[in-house]
């Protein structure tokens, strides 16, 4: 899986373990914050060319800022930053796909499936699970589902939340590589390319004059550095520092930045369904947290007489 020789490798700075949560709202909060710019885009363009802007201007962004040219790369490096990318891209699409026919909140906790299903299979303690448990009810109460939707939107949130699942796990393998942020922006810039077609063909057919209003591509830069390239870019630095289930139990932490935001900067106030779905996520992260308690050394079994009188004995 490594993109770059392994003279060139960066060195990675492992994260302290109390600082991973506060990455982590922060990444959110930038992630809510694009989404907020991304509603303008609604009105006018495709779900799916949303997704694409938002590709195209975080991997613009991200090659500016890695310039992963000065590194070497293999062919194979290439192919499988070029994946996760693709894995990443196609992830927001279908997504955006979903809350355009049903509630976002609904959305949300079925894509919410594909980091629950990693967490529980990549747990091996009680307490893990009970974590997992509490994830997902908590989510539950602050997306408020709704039982009457779509089923095409449906299907497109359950697509998402596949991807999801691939995108923790293939993107932990590009981390522990150490080279993470570099193939993320290869990855990015590669399937904006790879994509393009498939997305932008059905937009130029539907109206193509949205390519021409500058407006389309300053919002898109604007979604595309706010909600992917600051955000994936730190999921990288966390994806190095904690393991797949514990980073799948962290993204709890989305919704539940989102309900806060929301009632700190657009007046919302929260519900007591929310305040509950909440508490529920930040005791499973707790829970989750918690060291496990490390069974007490066995004393070394005594040596036999006829051990002891033997100098050569192992």
């Amino acid at each position: 899986m490594n993109a770059i020789s392994a003279t060139e490798r960066p060195s990675r700075a492992v994260l302290p373990g109390w600082s991973v949560p506060l990455v982590f709202v922060v990444a959110a909060t930038s992630q809510y914050v694009g989404a907020a710019l991304g509603v303008f885009l609604f009105d006018t363009t495709e779900p799916a060319t949303v997704a694409w802007l938002r590709a195209a201007a975080a991997g613009v962004a991200l090659l500016a800022w890695r310039r992963p040219w000065r590194s070497r790369w293999t062919r194979r490096g290439i192919a499988v930053a070029a994946g996760f990318g693709i894995v990443t891209v196609s992830m927001n699409i279908v997504f955006y796909e979903a809350i355009a026919r049903i509630p976002l909140g609904t959305a949300v906790a079925i894509e919410f499936l594909g980091p629950v299903a990693v967490a529980t299979l990549g747990s091996r303690r009680a307490r893990d699970l009970l974590a997992v448990v509490l994830v997902a009810v908590g989510v539950v109460l602050l997306a408020g589902v709704q039982l009457d939707v779509e089923p095409v939107g449906v299907g497109f949130a359950v697509a998402s939340a596949v991807l999801w699942a691939g995108y923790i796990l293939v993107g932990k393998r590009v981390a522990d590589a150490g080279d993470g942020q570099d193939s993320l922006a290869v990855g990015m810039a590669a399937a904006a390319v790879l994509l393009a077609p498939v997305v932008l063909i059905p937009q130029v057919a539907i109206d193509a004059s949205v390519f021409a209003d500058p407006r389309t591509w300053m919002l898109g830069l604007g979604v595309g550095v706010l909600s992917s390239a600051v955000p994936y870019a730190l999921d990288q630095v966390v994806l190095t520092a904690v393991g797949r289930a514990r980073f799948a139990l962290l993204l709890a932490l989305l919704p539940a930045t989102a309900a806060v935001v929301g009632a700190v900067a657009l007046s919302q106030r929260l519900t007591v369904p929310e305040l509950a779905g909440i508490a529920l996520v930040m005791l499973a992260l707790t829970v989750s947290a918690l060291p496990t308690r490390q069974p007490a050394p066995e004393p070394p079994a005594p040596l036999s007489p006829d051990r002891r009188l033997d100098p050569h004995a192992a």
